[in-house]
């Protein structure tokens, strides 16, 4: 089934997504690698206030390349997801709703995003620079120090993702 998501990225708009379906999302999310999850989890470990909000928000895993000349981003295709799986039962619990990677995840992940009533979206790897068209703004929101890991704040028109894990336990490697 073919779905058109908008924000707010709420619970409640993405429990009738299930694994297989093809999205189109529109709105604000943001892009994070493995050190910026690293930098976010010691600082919610030592009570600091987070640079994003993260309860009803999307996370992509990504790093982008620099844009060129009228550009808002350049190339920026998904990140092997697994790579974040030591952080994301965290984010989860502070209420992140949705994931934007590549590849499965390990089961921990996959259990916490099924309680959380979160959902893993899948882009395509190796369509950076397609995905990159769907990226309208982009700016560095937080660690600009870490360059392509740093936070960046997007906003996606129409962003083509595939629901990879849904919010009721449903998963899209195990189908096949």
């Amino acid at each position: 089934m073919r779905h058109e998501l908008k924000e707010p990225f709420t619970k409640d708009k993405l429990k009738d997504l299930r694994a297989g379906d093809t999205v189109l999302l529109t709105g604000t999310i943001y892009a994070a690698r493995d050190a910026a999850h690293k930098k976010l989890l010691e600082m919610i470990e030592s009570g600091d206030k987070l640079p994003i909000e993260i309860e009803n928000q999307i996370v992509y895993y990504a790093g982008p390349t620099p844009a060129r000349p009228g550009n808002p981003i350049g190339s920026v295709g998904p990140t092997t997801s697994y790579r974040m799986d030591a952080f994301t039962p965290v984010l989860l619990a502070r209420g992140l709703t949705g994931m934007i990677g590549k590849g499965p995840r390990n089961e921990e992940v996959k259990q916490c995003a099924a309680e959380a009533g979160a959902v893993y979206f899948a882009a395509i790897g190796g369509a950076g620079a397609l995905i990159a068209k769907s990226i309208k703004s982009s700016e560095v929101v937080a660690f600009a120090e870490m360059g392509t890991e740093a936070i960046r704040r997007l906003y996606v028109e129409d962003l083509p993702l595939i629901v990879a894990y849904d919010a009721e336990g449903g998963d899209v490697f195990a189908r096949g």
